[in-house]
């Protein structure tokens, strides 16, 4: 509880002392990267692997290719 107490006071001092300018030149720099597309591109992509590899569904496999628009598929074997 101290070590947290003690980090919390170093960080308002240093923020104190480095003011608001700098606070304003830190938040706009933050929300550039986060509010950027291809940072929002990038963060979709990783949830979406992040999903496939924690997905309790077996993955789909094709099985049969009927026509152009249509497609019939399976549960991945695991053993495969």
């Amino acid at each position: 509880m101290v070590r947290l107490l003690a980090f919390l006071g170093v960080g308002y001092v240093l923020g104190a002392k480095a003011g608001r300018r700098r606070y304003d030149q830190i938040s706009g720099a933050y929300h550039a990267v986060t509010e950027s597309p291809a940072t929002k591109k990038a963060v979709d992509l990783g949830r979406q692997k992040l999903s496939e590899k924690l997905s309790p569904q077996a993955p789909l496999t094709q099985v049969h290719h009927i026509d152009d628009s249509t497609t019939v598929y399976a549960p991945r074997d695991p053993r495969d």
